[in-house]
């Protein structure tokens, strides 16, 4: 022990020192030591982990594997850049209504166009991590129907994006609410009539709690929306014309979202057995394309007493609407 503390104390000192008994035995074991430091350091630096000796070229890393392709979306061609290139963002546009209204058409025939890229389920208040990356100059859309209804969802939105886009697809209300009520059937057999559901007492009072009445009062819901956004944030889309003229109801959605017209009347064909339009050739498919079974799906019969009585009640709520809007969409 005795002999280690003194090759530490030597080692701290100066070696090169004359004078003193044994400073000549230091001197002569000072390249012995020099020689054990240097091949200690070499040792250290080869063990793994360890950054290479001096002197030695580190051999050249691997090529960093390419990042997977990011999903690519029904009818949406693969982009001609990058896989996992662009950004993830919040949607610069919104379809936020109203069910039954023809959302999913809009969503489906705007898929076509190569700046839109579009999240293809409903994330009820989108969440970033969800969306599709985008390019700049493309445009990152969602849609959820529940949106334009749900009391709190115009101010979060506001708070994350006061800038959002927001398009609104609406359709008769009286027949929105029997296509709302024909879902709920297929899924639920044996619920009461529509008549039933609609009025409270028989033919009483409508019943304005019942979800697929009350999604009608748009004039109600727009209300609640302009608390946050202007009018100009809006392009409101009839669901009647987007059955009619698929093409000229793309076109304004498109002049909206400041796109080029690139969906046009060369992308449809009127499919007669489902009474909706079609896909002629849907993106990146060589195959004419309709959307699914639920579309163009027959309504109960529902008796003409209770249409009228139901056309009577929305008529004012629907003026109220044309007015707010600045367009008239003849369901009077």
């Amino acid at each position: 022990m005795a002999g280690s503390s003194g090759l530490g104390g030597g080692a701290g000192g100066s070696l090169g020192a004359g004078g003193g008994p044994g400073a000549a035995l230091r001197a002569s074991r000072a390249p012995l030591l020099l020689a054990a430091l240097v091949l200690g350091a070499y040792c250290l630096c080869a063990l793994p982990g360890r950054g290479p000796p001096a002197g030695r070229v580190p051999a050249p890393a691997p090529a960093p594997a390419e990042p997977p392709r990011a999903a690519r979306s029904p009818g949406v061609p693969d982009l001609p850049v990058a896989s996992g290139s662009g950004r993830r963002r919040f949607p610069q546009a919104l379809i936020v209504g109203v069910k039954k209204g023809g959302t999913r058409a809009l969503l489906e025939f705007l898929r076509l166009h190569p700046d839109v890229r579009a999240l293809g389920s409903e994330p009820h208040f989108f969440d970033r991590s969800l969306m599709p990356r985008t390019l700049d100059g493309q445009i990152t859309m969602e849609k959820t129907p529940s949106y334009f209804v749900t009391r709190e969802v115009p101010r979060r939105i506001h708070g994350m994006s006061p800038a959002t886009k927001l398009i609104v697809v609406v359709r008769n209300p009286v027949i929105r609410a029997i296509s709302d009520y024909a879902q709920t059937l297929s899924k639920t057999p044996g619920l009461p009539s529509f008549g039933a559901l609609a009025f409270r007492r028989g033919l009483g009072p409508v019943d304005t709690a019942w979800s697929a009445v009350r999604i009608g009062l748009y004039a109600q819901h727009l209300d609640n929306w302009l608390r946050y956004f202007p009018l100009s944030h809006f392009l409101f889309v009839s669901g009647e014309r987007l059955v009619s003229d698929p093409a000229g109801e793309l076109g304004r959605v498109q002049d909206f979202l400041g796109l080029k017209r690139v969906v046009t009347d060369k992308h449809f064909y009127f499919n007669a057995t489902k009474g909706f339009p079609c896909l002629k050739k849907a993106q990146g498919s060589g195959r004419p394309r309709c959307l699914g079974k639920s579309k163009g799906r027959p309504h109960p019969h529902v008796p003409e007493a209770v249409v009228q009585r139901l056309r009577a009640f929305y008529r004012p709520f629907n003026r109220k609407f044309y007015q707010m809007t600045g367009q008239d969409f003849g369901w009077d």
